[in-house]
């Protein structure tokens, strides 16, 4: 999940300290690996959505960064900004399980048996919250077409 080894040792470190508090919580009988594993997955992205919201704010009014020089021109860069900000409007209104599914394939890049193995859900649910996903989105930005 991390892709950093000392990161991953820092979420495996946390995802068992978060799992002693809660072992009051935990039920004999259950998937032992599979509760760990949510808590591990649910540590990552509450870290994940931290990480995002500190960036924005590091970035200063609006979230503008300063762009690299590139030869485009500003309405270029307002337009393509514009567009961005359209695009993440109309994903956030995705319906939870699809907007997780949509943002790990379509963002992320990740594959369908990784989304299932994150999520703890089966393939097939993958594949088809992501099919659904992908055509509200379609369906929000009609308007929209690639150059």
């Amino acid at each position: 999940m991390t892709r950093n080894a000392a990161d991953a040792e820092d979420l495996v470190q946390e995802t068992f300290a978060r799992a002693l508090a809660a072992s009051g919580r935990f039920q004999p009988g259950t998937n032992l690996g599979a509760w760990l594993y949510r808590i591990m997955f649910n540590t990552f992205a509450s870290d994940y959505r931290k990480r995002q919201r500190e960036l924005l704010l590091a970035a200063g009014p609006a979230g503008h960064q300063p762009d690299p020089v590139d030869g485009r021109s500003a309405e270029d860069h307002a337009l393509e900004r514009a567009i961005q900000a359209e695009i993440v409007a109309a994903i956030r209104t995705l319906p939870p399980g699809y907007r997780l599914a949509v943002y790990l394939a379509d963002v992320k890049g990740l594959g369908y048996r990784q989304i299932a193995d994150l999520a703890g859900i089966p393939v097939g649910t993958v594949k088809s919250s992501l099919h659904r996903g992908r055509g509200q989105l379609r369906a929000r930005l009609g308007g929209f077409r690639a150059a």
